[in-house]
């Protein structure tokens, strides 16, 4: 600050210097500061105002009226007090420094900021203006080293001060942040900087979960890391009662130092009264004894921090929802965009084959029929791809309705083959039904059409995965007892349709089975199809009580799809001394 601009600071409080230093009780009015005084170039005290001096029993009056300064508030060294006084009145300028004062058995280091005051100008400045506050209090032995173990009232205030801050700043950081790590961070950093704790460390608690992993951490160098670790509350009683009563707990255990013992806070973060994370502090013993309002204020900065961590946990799973929802609407675009190919595909070619005919195309009538043929082929798929389509619709809808009635296996079974072996035949592959070796027929408990569709569906996607070798389907009996729709079966009849396919890659099987998802878009452009069957086949087979599974090794290794249903009635096993052929019954 130049002196001209220090000349008008003085101006501006030289106007109200005269009202100022004529008051009689001491004080100092409007000036805001926590510590407020003038003196004149001797030191002497003009006028003296401090927020702390009631509780020290300090009588502002007489320091003013003490002009040698026995017995008030003095700097401990005042020569060099003096001599920084009169500096600033020579050169006019102010000066900011930290400087120790004694009152009786107390030591105070202030914080301060001298400033001259000149009444007019021309006049040499013969007063000045300090304002200040308190840094730190301790016992007077003839050092400030030690500190007192029972707190006075003065270090009670400004412990409560400085926490006050301490939880602001710690609202504040939450506050501009929902990413939980940073957050905890923060939070252990501030507590551990400002408390001088060994350590702290920060713990998120699942109600369903019996341990707590350690997901933040401050602590002095020489301590070994927590970071990561897993702990089990039923071992630490401080844990499980901060816990079961969201109370601040205090427990004592022996200090790694050779001497003292260390302490420990363990507060329970919580949210609508509902625990949900765990702070534990640590101490030495020679370390000043928390307060009740110390121990509130640590639950005021817990309570902070766990709205803080329901707040970013719900944010998190709002965003996890988010994502799947634009994955879902990203997934439905691509699914509308392949079927609207697939349906144009054929429709076209049923247009084209029609064309043909109508426009006397054909060569014969041979030629003509062969025309009509394909176009015929070309509905049935297009009707294929239509019903799957209104069956996801009515399934989404919760509104497909089975009628369930005994079902032969074996006539089903003959009815796959029937529509899958020439397919199969047409691309060269190896095609195989096999039934469990039994003298009476099986029959199951289902929809005749919408077992005979999963099938199908299954049977289809076998065959168009594969290029070479072949595909089996089979059945096997389990039997243990199964409930459906208030009904018990004897066991379930489950169906394999295994290929020597292209099989799938581990990390894309969970996408198999979700609605629109396709494992792979290239795929579906070069095989045809709408993706929609192995998911149509899931909700049938649960609908009609079963379960679906898919298994593959990998790319390259085949695949294989089991479904189940229930067994209508249990059927009489054929022994091996019957017939070449084992049994594949599972007994339960």
């Amino acid at each position: 600050m130049t002196i001209t601009a220090n000349s008008q600071l003085s101006n501006v409080f030289s106007q109200n210097l005269e009202s100022i230093t004529s008051k009689t009780d001491g004080s100092l009015p409007t000036l805001g500061a926590e510590l407020v005084y003038t003196q004149d170039g001797a030191g002497r005290y003009l006028t003296f105002c401090w927020q702390y001096s009631e509780l020290l029993g300090l009588n502002t009056e007489k320091i003013v009226d003490d002009l040698n300064q026995t017995q008030t508030f003095v700097p401990v060294d005042k020569v060099t007090y003096l001599e920084r006084l009169h500096r600033i009145l020579t050169n006019l300028v102010p000066e900011r420094f930290q400087c120790w004062f004694s009152y009786q058995k107390e030591l105070f280091e202030l914080d301060l900021v001298i400033s001259p005051i000149m009444p007019s100008l021309g006049t040499t400045a013969t007063t000045v203006l300090v304002m200040g506050r308190l840094v730190q209090a301790t016992l007077n032995k003839k050092q400030a080293r030690v500190a007192s173990k029972t707190p006075t009232q003065i270090e009670l205030a400004l412990r409560s001060q400085q926490h006050q801050k301490l939880v602001n700043r710690i609202t504040r950081n939450i506050r501009r942040t929902l990413d939980l790590d940073i957050i905890w961070q923060q939070t252990v950093d501030s507590l551990g900087k400002a408390l001088r704790l060994e350590r702290c460390i920060i713990c998120p608690y699942q109600p369903s979960s019996p341990k707590v992993q350690v997901k933040a951490e401050y602590r002095q160098s020489e301590l070994k890391s927590m970071l990561g670790l897993d702990i089990d509350i039923a071992s630490e009683p401080a844990f499980a009662q901060a816990l079961a009563t969201l109370e601040p707990v205090m427990m004592e255990v022996p200090g790694y130092k050779e001497s003292g013992r260390q302490k420990t806070l363990v507060v329970a973060t919580c949210y609508q009264d509902q625990a949900n994370g765990l702070v534990a502090l640590n101490w030495q013993d020679e370390c000043y004894t928390l307060t009740e309002s110390e121990l509130e204020l640590a639950k005021e900065a817990a309570d902070q921090l766990g709205t803080a961590i329901a707040h970013a946990t719900l944010y998190e799973e709002l965003e996890v929802a988010r994502q799947k929802a634009e994955e879902a609407s990203r997934l439905k675009s691509e699914f509308l965009a392949n079927v609207s190919h697939e349906i144009r595909t054929p429709l076209n070619g049923m247009i084209g084959f029609l064309k043909l005919i109508l426009e006397g195309m054909a060569d014969d009538p041979e030629e003509q029929n062969q025309f009509l043929a394909e176009a015929h082929h070309l509905s049935i798929h297009l009707l294929n791809i239509i019903n799957d389509i209104l069956d996801i619709a009515k399934i989404e809808a919760g509104k497909m309705e089975l009628a369930y009635a005994p079902v032969k296996l074996d006539e089903l079974f003959s009815h796959v083959e029937g529509f899958m072996r020439p397919q199969a035949q047409m691309k060269n592959l190896s095609f195989r039904m096999q039934m469990p070796a039994t003298s009476d027929e099986i029959i199951v408990q289902s929809n005749y059409q919408r077992l005979l569709q999963v099938m199908l569906n299954l049977v289809n996607n076998a065959i168009k995965f594969t290029h070479e070798g072949g595909v089996t389907v089979s059945a096997d009996l389990v039997l243990k007892k199964a409930n459906f729709q208030d009904q018990q079966f004897p066991g379930m009849v489950r169906v394999r349709v295994a290929d020597t396919g292209i099989g799938v890659s581990l990390d894309k099987q969970d996408k198999l089975f979700q609605l629109f998802s396709q494992v792979d878009g290239s795929r579906t452009r070069q095989y045809g199809g709408t993706g929609l069957g192995l998911v149509i086949s899931q909700k049938l087979v649960e609908a009609m009580g079963g379960e679906v599974h898919f298994y593959s090794l990998g790319e390259g290794l085949g695949s294989t799809v089991t479904f189940t249903v229930p067994l209508y009635q249990q059927p009489v096993m054929v022994s091996s001394n019957d017939s070449d052929s084992t049994s594949s019954a599972e007994c339960c």
